[in-house]
């Protein structure tokens, strides 16, 4: 996993693209990588080394001819399969993913994306043709954002890195609007900037003589129709469980020490279980974060899960006393607006893994949109986008001002399944769950030097388990029911049968106690800052001291209001 740039277009490049690499720096911190094509093209490269780590594997990396120069920015898991594939008809002269990656592009051009396994945000220049050619993977777990200025295409790894070519970064009014409205983060092209963009997931753009052309590459629903939906449910288990052993050890491809997060549910017990299938692998240790409140802690069932595997854990204890310090931290890294406290103290693990020497995590990101695990999926409330909000709406649209409340955007997504629970599914997997959650982990792993992987988005497995009937999914009030059967045969009972428990930490407390100053701190902050017009700050305080006062049944919007404060704060 690393950071790439990219400035397509004539004009002085260098120190620009300095700018771009120092900003991204964090991504990859082994090896930092130039190239410059005259006054036509420049590439760089944070390279945190992986698989491959000899010098030989650094980039940007050219073919033999120096036609082609990629960066690339991911993991490309069946790398070895596919060498052995193109062997003949190229000359291999290290052992990376990353040669492999350009192999495919010199035999297949743009179908090797057909071919690809893995998680992956690359470009390919060709000094011939003088053009870029720049791709994402099926689900965008890597990021790649673009701008356009003064008909000059610059690309790279995060926001931060494209405001050091736009003179005045500006909010994209309607994109905050409507989060702070509904709780959208944009379609899969906004970013909450005005100018800076992001490539799709499943996406490939290409830029020549100032034009831009951007094609999708991944039909999902056309990749449904290839896979017939079993009737036999002992058939469908079976079949599953084989992609999710594949998947596992594929992702165990490093060169460097892995461990993965662990939490008490089903998703990463399952985890868990399955890297213990592998004998060599069995002293990986496990990173879970607690805050020492019981009624939110899961450390009980996964102290149970590891008294069956018996690998080592860490233990990452996150306090309020670390909040302020570490979300100010974070937001620097997270450009966009990120999840709560949950957040904070995931990111905590990332940085104890990485004082302990560990480079690549393994984390149970997909499931619940797979097997239909969030509890509006079983209560068919469709404009449920929030886990674990209560029955009171998590937004507090009147303390907007009216005039910015009016570019708000209730987000519509489109719904291509006669089934109700698949077009919920599709929403989650590209337009809400999945997206905020990649961005979110890409920027924490990130901001430590660490690879996160995450197993269970095997497009095979999420295009399998996602055609499968209704009924494998949720069997009487029962979700995720075939991943269930299937941890059951691994793991203690109640831990197959454990429900969900959305709310790991006591935010909702602790905003309005312990962090009572910091969260008061950050709304004036917002309130003072050259957006504070948007909004009413009458209303604010009135529905702060309400919160205060114990209406607690949902703190979203409280944090909306603080992330904003902290997020916004580098923009004036």
């Amino acid at each position: 996993m690393c950071g790439i740039v990219g400035i397509i277009g004539a004009g002085e490049q260098a120190s620009t693209l300095e700018k771009m690499l120092e900003v991204q720096s964090h991504r990859g911190p082994d090896n930092t990588g130039r190239y410059f094509d005259k006054s036509f093209a420049a590439l760089g490269h944070n390279r945190l080394s992986i698989i491959d780590l000899s010098p030989e594997a650094n980039q940007p990396f050219s073919d033999e001819t120096g036609r082609f120069q990629l960066v690339f920015n991911g993991e490309i898991y069946n790398y070895k399969e596919l060498r052995q594939e193109l062997a003949s008809g190229y000359n291999f002269s290290t052992k990376s993913d990353t040669e492999v990656l350009l192999a495919a592009f010199l035999k297949w051009e743009k179908d090797c994306l057909q071919h690809l396994n893995g998680m992956f945000a690359f470009a390919i220049w060709d000094s011939k043709e003088k053009k870029i050619f720049a791709a994402r993977d099926r689900f965008g777990v890597k990021p790649l954002y673009y701008t356009i200025a003064g008909g000059i295409f610059y690309f790279g790894s995060e926001i931060k890195t494209l405001q050091k070519v736009i003179p005045e970064i500006k909010p994209n009014e309607k994109v905050w609007a409507s989060y702070f409205a509904y709780g959208s983060y944009g379609m899969p092209e906004d970013t909450f900037y005005k100018d800076i963009h992001q490539l799709p997931g499943g996406h490939f753009l290409e830029f020549s003589q100032g034009k831009l052309n951007i094609k999708a590459w991944y039909d999902f629903k056309a990749q449904l129709l290839a896979i017939k939906p079993s009737k036999d449910f002992e058939e469908a288990k079976a079949a599953y469980y084989n992609l999710l052993k594949n998947s596992i050890s594929l992702r165990f491809r490093a060169d460097v020490p892995l461990g993965f997060n662990l939490s008490g549910g089903v998703d990463s017990s399952l985890l868990l279980a399955l890297v213990n299938l592998f004998e060599d692998k069995k002293n990986i240790t496990a990173y879970s974060f607690y805050t020492g409140d019981e009624r939110y802690d899961e450390l009980l069932w996964v102290e149970q899960m590891i008294a069956t595997t018996r690998n080592p854990l860490r233990k990452v204890r996150f306090s309020a006393e670390e909040v302020a310090e570490t979300a100010t931290f974070i937001s620097k890294f997270q450009d966009e607006p990120f999840g709560g406290i949950p957040s904070l103290a995931y990111s905590k693990i990332f940085r104890q893994a990485r004082q302990d020497g560990v480079k690549v995590l393994l984390d149970g990101q997909g499931m619940d949109e797979q097997w239909a695990g969030y509890d509006y999926y079983l209560n068919w409330e469709r404009s449920s986008t929030i886990q674990g909000t209560g029955t009171k709406s998590a937004f507090r649209p009147k303390v907007l001002d009216p005039d910015f409340l009016a570019l708000a955007e209730k987000p519509k997504y489109p719904e291509p399944f006669e089934s109700e629970l698949q077009n919920l599914q599709y929403r989650d997997l590209f337009y809400t769950k999945i997206p905020r959650a990649l961005r979110f982990n890409d920027r924490i792993s990130m901001a430590y030097s660490t690879e996160l992987r995450e197993p269970f988005l095997d497009h095979r497995m999420v295009e399998f388990a996602f055609a499968q009937p209704e009924t494998f999914k949720i069997k009487e009030g029962v979700q995720k029911y075939l991943l269930r059967e299937i941890l059951k045969e691994l793991a203690p009972k109640e831990l197959s049968y454990a429900p969900k428990r959305p709310l790991q930490t006591p935010q909702r407390e602790w905003l309005g106690d312990e962090l009572r100053e910091f969260t008061e701190a950050q709304m004036e902050n917002l309130l003072a800052s050259p957006v504070g017009d948007w909004f009413n700050e009458k209303e604010m305080k009135k529905e702060w001291e309400k919160y205060c006062a114990g209406d607690r049944e949902s703190s979203f919007h409280i944090w909306q209001w603080v992330n904003a404060g902290l997020v916004l704060g580098d923009v004036r």
